[in-house]
Formats: C-alpha cells, sequence, structure tokens
C-alpha cells in the first residue's frame, strides 16, 4: 500500500495534519477559557471593593449579617453568575451567598488574594473555589478593615456554578464547532495542497525511477532517452538525474569495451589455436613419417624431415614467447626500467645482428645517423624489441632486391625514429588494423614467411608503456613506414 514515496509522504502527511489539528483545537479551547478569565477578571477587578465600599461588614469580630444579606440580595438579582464569600482575616468561610450545602470548603487560600490586590503576576489569577475541593475560579477580592490589618475579606467568585454549566454548553456547542471546522478545514486545505506540492516534487523522482528501470530491461546495453528525465536542475534531484547519465553512459562503454573483449578473447583463441595446430600438425605429421618410414627413407630424406620438423618446432616456441611477452606486457605489474642509453649504439647492434639474414633474402639493411644525437631516456631492452620487430617485419614483406632503411633526427625535447622499407605496402582499408593482434592483411598474405600478427601488437605495447604514439605511412608497391619519438634524456 506504501510502496511509493508519494504513498509515503501521502501518509505523513496526514498523520502530521491530524495532530497538528488535534492541538490546535487542544491549544484553541484551552486559550480561549484562559482569555475569557482574563477578561472577566478584568472587567470586575474592583467589584468587590464596590460592593463593601460604605458599608462596614465585620465589627469588632462580628459578621453584620443583615449588611451581608442586603448585599447577597442586590448583586445576586444583578448578576446571578457571582458567588461571594466573607472570610476572616485567616481565610476561614464566615458566610456566603451560595445555598446551603454546596460549599465544600472551610477555608481558602489567601496568597491568590494578595497577588491580586498587590498587582503580583499576570491575569488571569485563579483561587479556591469552594464548591470544589479541587476546583481553582477567578475572583474579585476586597479587605474589610484596616490596610495594614484587615479584619476579612470580601472574596466573590466570578463564574459560580450556574455560570460553569452555561458557560460549558455554549462552549460545547460554539467554541468547539468553531474550533473543530476551523481545524478541518486547515487540515484539508493543508492535505490538499501537500498532496499538489508531492506531487509536483516527487514526479521527477518517479521519470528517474522509470528511465532507471527501463535502463535495467535493456540489459544495461543503452542509455534511455526520456524528455522527462530532470538533468538541468541545480537541486538533489537534478544532481541525481545527471549523475545517472553520466553513470549510465559510463556502464555502456564498460559494457561495450567487456563484448569487444570478450569477442577479442575469442578471436584470440581462435587465432592462436590455428596458428599452434598448424606447425603441430606438420610436426606431428613428419614425425610420424619418420618414424613409420625409418628404414625406407634415405638420410637426405630424412634429415630434410627432420630440418621441416625442427623449422616448425622454432615456430611453435616463437609464438609461445611471443604470446608469454604480449601478456605480460598487458599485465598491470610491468615496470620499465628506465635509464639513458645511446639510440645510435643499440641501432648499430641490431644492424649487425640481422645483417646475415637480410643479405641471405637479398635485403640491404641502411642506416641514416646525424652526428651529436644525445642520450634517449627508456627502457633499453623493450625498445630493442621494438626495433627488432619493425626490422623483422619489414623483412618479411620486402621483396628483392630491396631496402630497409632506419632514419634518426632530432626533434625538440625527442629524438624521431624511422624504420621505412621498399616492400609491398599496406593497404588503406588495413591500416587501422595492423596493430591488432593475430591480425594479417588478407592481400598480403602470401608473402608471409612466418610469424603469427603479434610483432606490432608487441612494438606498439611497448611503446605505449613509453607514451610514445607509433605511425604508419604507406603507399602500396612504394613501401612502408614506421615512425615514433622517444624522449631525450634530461640526465
Amino acid at each position: 500500500m506504501f510502496r511509493t514515496l508519494y504513498a509515503k509522504l501521502a501518509a505523513v502527511l496526514v498523520v502530521l495534519l491530524t495532530v497538528i489539528g488535534i492541538v490546535y483545537i487542544v491549544l484553541t479551547v484551552y486559550s480561549t477559557r484562559l482569555y475569557l478569565q482574563e477578561l472577566t477578571q478584568q472587567f470586575n477587578r474592583t467589584l468587590a471593593a464596590d460592593l463593601v465600599a460604605g458599608t462596614t461588614l465585620i465589627q469588632d469580630g462580628h459578621v453584620d449579617h443583615e449588611a451581608l444579606q442586603h448585599i447577597f440580595h442586590v448583586y445576586m438579582d444583578i448578576n446571578p453568575k457571582i458567588e461571594v464569600y466573607l472570610l476572616d482575616w485567616h481565610g476561614t468561610i464566615l458566610t456566603y451567598s451560595a445555598p446551603p450545602g454546596k460549599v465544600k470548603r472551610d477555608r481558602v487560600s489567601l496568597e491568590p488574594l494578595d497577588h491580586l490586590l498587590h498587582n503580583i503576576g499576570p491575569l488571569p489569577i485563579v483561587g479556591d473555589d469552594p464548591r470544589d475541593l479541587n476546583g481553582q475560579k477567578v475572583f474579585s477580592a476586597s479587605r474589610i478593615g484596616p490596610k495594614k490589618k484587615p479584619e476579612g475579606y470580601l472574596y466573590v467568585v466570578l463564574r459560580g456554578e450556574r455560570f460553569d454549566s452555561v458557560a460549558n454548553l455554549l462552549e460545547a456547542s460554539y467554541f468547539l464547532r468553531l474550533t473543530t471546522w476551523t481545524a478541518l478545514g486547515i487540515m484539508i486545505f493543508g492535505l490538499v495542497a501537500g498532496l499538489v506540492l508531492f506531487n509536483v516534487l516527487t514526479r521527477r523522482l518517479t521519470n528517474l525511477s522509470r528511465t532507471m528501470k527501463a535502463f535495467q530491461q535493456s540489459r544495461l546495453e543503452h542509455i534511455p532517452m526520456s524528455p522527462e528525465l530532470d538533468t538541468r536542475s541545480k537541486d538533489e534531484i537534478g544532481q541525481l538525474g545527471t549523475t545517472f547519465k553520466q553513470m549510465a553512459r559510463r556502464i555502456v562503454r564498460q559494457m561495450n569495451a567487456l563484448k569487444k573483449a570478450d569477442a577479442l578473447r575469442r578471436e584470440l583463441v581462435a587465432n592462436v589455436s590455428h596458428d599452434l595446430r598448424t606447425p603441430l600438425a606438420s610436426l606431428q605429421g613428419y614425425l610420424e613419417t619418420l618414424l613409420i618410414k625409418e628404414t625406407t627413407l634415405s638420410k637426405i630424406e630424412q634429415r630434410r624431415y627432420l630440418e621441416i620438423a625442427l623449422k616448425d618446432s622454432q615456430q611453435l616456441t616463437h609464438l609461445v614467447e611471443e604470446l608469454f611477452e604480449l601478456a605480460k606486457l598487458d599485465s598491470h605489474d610491468t615496470q620499465l626500467r628506465l635509464e639513458a642509453f645511446s639510440l645510435v649504439d643499440l641501432i648499430q647492434d641490431i644492424l649487425s645482428k640481422l645483417q646475415l639474414k637480410a643479405k641471405q633474402t637479398g635485403i640491404t639493411l641502411t642506416s641514416q645517423i646525424p652526428e651529436h644525437l644525445p642520450l634517449i631516456f627508456g627502457d633499453i631492452a623493450l625498445i630493442e624489441r621494438v626495433l627488432e620487430n619493425l626490422i623483422e617485419n619489414a623483412l618479411r614483406y620486402t621483396t628483392t632486391p630491396g631496402t630497409i632503411t632506419i632514419s634518426l633526427y632530432q626533434d625538440n625535447q625527442s629524438v624521431m625514429v624511422k624504420v621505412s622499407d621498399t616492400g609491398c605496402g599496406i593497404p588503406a582499408e588495413d591500416l587501422p588494423h595492423i596493430f591488432d593482434r593475430f591480425y594479417q592483411a588478407p592481400s598480403l598474405a602470401y608473402r608471409k614467411q612466418g610469424g603469427a600478427g603479434l610483432g606490432l601488437a608487441i612494438a606498439k605495447r611497448i611503446l605505449d608503456l613509453h607514451k610514445s604514439p607509433i605511425h604508419v605511412d604507406s603507399l602500396r608497391n612504394q613501401g612502408t613506414t614506421f615512425s615514433f619519438p622517444l624522449p631525450v634524456s634530461q640526465v
């Protein structure tokens, strides 16, 4: 029943207004009663003094009953709501105007009388009700006799028992009805206004909840574009809507990245399986042939089979090493061993190492290195791996006779490295994918001489760790150039 925020707020509002209404009625009745008492006492404050003016009610300790009865008779006929009591100077009731048997008290506390006569405290000041052992009423009082040593007091209860019965009836019929209807009117108005305001305030939360539910039902694949979703307001709801949209965009990006990663993983597994299966099948086939035809094969044929099996084994070893190397580079635990080193010396060492292989394939390895190049700051072993991969890739796709050139030149605070070849070039449609793992351009597949398409991926990953971008330019049948910057050492 109270599942929605609007319903809960409405229930809280109803309870709150009900409590406020009840408190309002009680406070109104109480304050009205106090106001009437104060008004009555204020208007009749000198009533007792007026009654005893020019009259001696107590003389030599004796009550003048005739004068007192005259006062009772005259003022009870004029104002029947009052009750008159004659007290001695201790507060003991000597006589009264009430019917016999109605008075329950023998004496009245004189402290409220002193407060009234000396103007101590705000009105209304209530005194003991002689007709009720626990009740108190507003009153008027006057001293009888000298001020310093009075012989007694005239104590006038301004709202007597007869007046109370009528007043209670009027209060029950008028004030209570007026207060109740006023409270109900305020409650109804407050409830309607509150429900309308709550609806306006919670509507945006409802729209946000609906949008989030739609996003959940979409399996977090796309952001629901709800025009009712408030993202322009600067309050908490607007900030919540903006935060949700940002979070939803991030989740969608992450979900797409996970899907892409999963697709790459499947493709990786498929490519690894293919690249492992081919040399394994060839290796197994030649070894089985050697075992089966051991006695019929000549020494030359056996050696040729063993050389092919060894080549397949080396290809498997190289592939596994590249996979381990790429996995290590992808891990977050990879730490670069940065140091200052001579890039010129490193390139000379690499060219010396690969020169024999290049000559065997009829390709010329050259370099264009200016003098006085500064030292480079990086991981020398990984940079060597990048250069070897780029040169070996160029050897693989450069036709005979061909040339591979390594060029260096300083550009501000970095040294630019270029590896150029005169090979077949890379088609424009394949350029965006050449750094993908296991990617091999279909139009260049016939030139492939080993390799699994991991060399360029490893080179790019190493340069990413050095925060160095790699760029490629290629034209069909004219050649390809890879270039990247390396930072100059500041040591």
